[in-house]
């Protein structure tokens, strides 16, 4: 917490609840939000274990930004930040309201980052696409937080510190990426096999899968100083950085679990964590 004033909006805006997980979502293709298959049903079934939120924070690989901004509108519109998939995925619409009052107490958590509260973006395909397998009548504000791409995984990590005292007031918090998410080196003649990797990728997941189950996070978040095997999995950070938002809100009580966890096309993994009590 920064300053007693910040404890006292939280507290005038959203009840108390018990603490609420934290999920990491690898949300892949965004066919994955009209397609049936072992991926989405994971993020039904991850639901079911899930208290109701008042509100959902998402921090998604599709909203990179120079400086932080945070979503304040009151109605965020679908965005299909995609090509080249058919009509039907750009008819999909989640009419989730937003929340302008968990974007200013989430811009006064994050003080002294400046946070621009932000009227143009909306729910882009990393937040819509996997949350509305989680509440598919779109009854839960949404709101999202950009990624800065100035800034060090040691950066994003402190920053989402900050927001701890969200998860005590029911506001459920998601990053949502891929953690192996090489596009350029996608086999795509192999999409369906089930968990195909490249030699690398099947390193590079079996290592993060480690250092994630073990609570040794520093290596993770010094992505860029690891093997090669992490720099042909992470090329860019962009979709790999949620994850780092995800384990900087563990407190060291809390278990952390994985789900969905498998490798997809050679270059790609789906998995997904939870951190709870």
């Amino acid at each position: 917490m920064n300053t007693l004033n910040d404890l006292h909006k939280i507290a005038g805006t959203f009840s108390n609840t018990e603490k609420m997980p934290v999920l990491f979502l690898g949300h892949g293709s965004p066919m994955n939000a009209i397609e049936e298959n072992q991926f989405v049903t994971g993020f039904r079934n991850m639901a079911k274990t899930l208290p109701k939120p008042n509100a959902i924070l998402c921090i998604s690989a599709h909203w990179f930004t120079s400086g932080t901004k945070v979503t304040a509108m009151e109605i965020p519109r679908t965005i299909h930040d995609f090509g080249g998939f058919p009509q039907e995925l750009f008819e999909v619409q989640y009419p989730a309201k937003g929340s302008p009052e968990l974007a200013q107490v989430t811009q006064e958590l994050l003080l002294p980052t400046a946070v621009e509260l932000d009227e143009h973006w909306g729910l882009d395909h990393g937040a819509w696409s996997v949350i509305k397998h989680l509440y598919p009548d779109a009854d839960i504000p949404v709101i999202q937080l950009s990624i800065d791409y100035t800034k060090s995984g040691q950066y994003h990590f402190e920053l989402a510190q900050k927001l701890s005292a969200l998860r005590s007031k029911g506001i459920l918090i998601i990053g949502s990426g891929n953690i192996v998410h090489n596009l350029r080196l996608v086999d795509f003649p192999n999409f369906d096999k089930d968990n195909y990797g490249y030699d690398w990728a099947i390193e590079a997941r079996e290592s993060i899968n480690n250092y994630l189950l073990d609570g040794n996070f520093q290596p993770l978040i010094d992505f860029e100083k690891q093997s090669k095997a992490f720099q042909l999995a992470i090329p860019t950070p962009d979709h790999y950085l949620p994850l780092i938002y995800t384990l900087g809100l563990k407190d060291k009580s809390e278990e952390l679990s994985l789900f969905n966890d498998k490798l997809v096309a050679g270059s790609l993994s789906m998995t997904s964590v939870k951190i709870s009590i």
